[in-house]
Formats: C-alpha cells, structure tokens, sequence
C-alpha cells in the first residue's frame, strides 16, 4: 500500500436505493444548454452537439444533508437535472449501446453562480467558479435501471411554488447521444455521473429556501439552502 506525504481525501459516494453499498463517484460531467426552452431563455436557439462542463466529485450533496450558499455570489440559481450514473467502462461507444454503461439515475440539481457565470460568459472566460464549487451538486438516491431511459416529467419547486415543470424527452441530445457524446471526448469509467442538462424556469435561490426536485419514476430530492 502506497505511502502518503498527507491523508489522502475521503472518497465521495452516493447511496443507492434500497441497498447497503455506495455508488463511488469517480468525476462529474455536466451538459450545458440541453433543453431548447432553456436555451431561449439564455440566449440560444439552435442544436449545437451537448458541450460539457466539469465538477468535482466533492461536489456531491447527498440526501440528508443540505448545501451551504457559496461565497462570492450574489445570485444563486437552481437548475434540476436527471442524473446518469455510469456502471461499465466506455469509449467512442455508439448511441444504440451507450445505454449498457449505466448503472441507473438519480435525480440532480445543478447549482450555479449565475453572476459570475454571465461575468465569465462575456469575457470568454470558464465556467470552474460558477460552476465547479462547494456543495453545487446535490443529488438523490441512484436507483438501478435497465431498458428504456427515463422520458417523464421532471420538476422542480421552492418553498412550495412550482418554478420547473417539463418532461426529459423534451432534451435536445437524448440520453443515448449523450452517453455516445461523453464517451468520444472521454473514456467513460464506473462512478461517472453525467448531469444532462435543465429545462427552463431556472431562478435564484437564497439562505432557508427549501428545494424539492423530481423525476418520474427515478425519485426525489429535498435540501435547504443553508
């Protein structure tokens, strides 16, 4: 066993439903812009290919606990997504066989500093702050999946007022093509999570706002800003 000069950090997990043993998370990728309503509402209208964004794998919230409001933002948004959880390895994999890489889905929400986002955007500059930060992904119980991908609704409230409502068929890039896409630019591994991307009513979120987010058929999600 290797010697360390520090402690080595503790590995991230996610539980899943209705079992003992975690899912490991090895890295987040993220898919920018994939709902077209979403993307009217920020300023786009076409079907680009998905472009990624990364978070770290820290930056999971897990059920039962809630995320803490980042510094350096005066506008907090949320942004509910469904989650791929990746089971097997995977590269340059085909659309009709992405869907053997995953393990299940949990549902997700990707928070985001939409200030220094739109600071970040305008200056051709990344998204790591806005998007890569403390606490900015939290996330339910994976649930185990075979066949057919989620197609159903997906919603999400605070403090009680509906903000997102839609279906997952409403994506640009299906499931299929977004696992296909992943696995072109990287080497898809066991304990990858794909966040796929927000329909559109994002908005800001403030200290005590209760979240409450769901996914047909895949679960639910509830935190507290804190």
């Amino acid at each position: 066993m290797a010697d360390y000069a520090i402690a080595p950090p503790p590995q991230p997990v996610v539980p899943v439903e209705g079992e003992t043993a975690a899912f490991p998370v090895r890295r987040i990728l993220c898919v920018g812009r994939n709902c077209a309503a979403h993307r009217r509402e920020m300023g786009g209208d076409d079907r680009d290919p998905p472009f990624f964004f990364t978070k770290p794998a820290d930056a999971v919230v897990t059920p039962g606990r809630d995320p803490a409001y980042p510094s350096r933002t005066a506008n907090l948004h949320h942004e509910i997504e469904l989650v791929v959880a990746i089971g097997a390895e995977g590269a340059d994999v085909a659309p009709d066989a992405a869907l053997d890489l995953v393990f299940g889905y949990a549902v997700g929400v990707d928070l985001t500093r939409r200030d220094l986002q739109a600071a970040a955007r305008d200056k051709g500059q990344p998204w790591d702050a806005a998007k890569a930060f403390d606490d900015s992904a939290p996330i339910s119980a994976i649930r185990r999946w075979s066949g057919p991908a989620p197609q159903g609704r997906i919603t999400l409230s605070v403090n009680g007022e509906t903000r997102q409502d839609a279906v997952v068929a409403d994506m640009i890039w299906n499931l299929p093509e977004i696992v296909s896409e992943a696995s072109k630019l990287w080497r898809l591994m066991p304990g990858d999570l794909i966040f796929t991307g927000t329909p559109e009513g994002v908005g800001p979120l403030v200290r005590g706002d209760r979240v409450e987010g769901e996914v047909d058929g895949v679960g639910r999600l509830a935190f507290e800003v804190t």
